[in-house]
């Protein structure tokens, strides 16, 4: 990113996606960078993750969710509890089935 208008723009987008998975689904920190980066040719997992650290309170970071379906140990707890509230398929060992809860994250206008 070489902006601060670039940087405010590639934040907006990945919340966007992570506002775009309904309740008791999941995306994975690499899909959002695939959408955004359709649009704005950069980015990729790990800027995804800084942008939710940095500004996801706002909106459901818990259905954002590493490749395996499991996210940082540190997130575990709320996360979890809010897995159970909205009914998303897990696995025994607490990560989200990706292959029964996995939707596409999408941009509001493309």
């Amino acid at each position: 990113m070489t902006t601060e208008e670039e940087r405010e723009l590639y934040a907006e987008l990945v919340l966007q996606c992570a506002e775009s998975v309904p309740r008791g689904r999941a995306t994975t920190y690499g899909a959002i960078a695939d959408v955004v980066g359709q649009r704005l040719g950069r980015g990729g997992p790990r800027l995804v993750g800084s942008v939710l650290a940095a500004h996801g309170g706002g909106v459901p970071w818990w259905r954002v969710v590493r490749a395996d379906g499991s996210l940082p140990p540190s997130h575990g707890e709320e996360a979890r509890q809010a897995y159970l509230e909205e009914g998303t398929p897990l696995l025994p060992g607490g990560s989200v089935d990706l292959a029964r809860a996995f939707c596409p994250p999408r941009l509001g206008a493309q």
